[in-house]
């Protein structure tokens, strides 16, 4: 692995950490709590949102040496609420030489909270 590599897996964790800071629990549906350690989304949320695995999610912002597909990016970029340069600044951090498809909106990929607590639900767990 390189000195460039390094820096870039780097910055991507910055990028990364940056934009889930300026997300607030609640506008994606989550309870703001009252012991919140990190402003913004906790890494936790984002890899629920995004629909990948929370170590994977704290290793890719740690930067970390792991594979990402441009499918995973796309649905961490919804989560994020990455506009389009940001998106393409995302891919290229991440080594991808093509970002999101043309006119593509992350809604594909966007789970909002609720959608999520509900596929994660226990039977049982919930009033009926």
């Amino acid at each position: 692995m390189n000195e460039s590599q390094d820096a870039r897996r780097r910055e991507l964790g910055l990028f990364l950490r940056t934009r889930r800071e300026r997300i607030q629990p609640e506008e994606v549906g989550f309870a703001p709590g009252f012991r919140r350690r990190t402003p913004g989304l906790r890494r936790e949320e984002v890899a629920l949102l995004a629909g990948v695995g929370v170590t994977w999610y704290t290793w890719l912002e740690q930067g970390r040496d792991i594979n990402v597909s441009a499918q995973v990016l796309e649905a961490i970029a919804g989560t994020l609420r990455l506009d389009r340069l940001e998106s393409n600044h995302l891919y290229t951090l991440a080594g991808l030489r093509f970002g999101p498809a043309p006119g593509g909106v992350h809604a594909a990929t966007a789970v909002s909270a609720e959608d999520a607590r509900r596929g994660l639900a226990v039977p049982g767990d919930r009033d009926e």
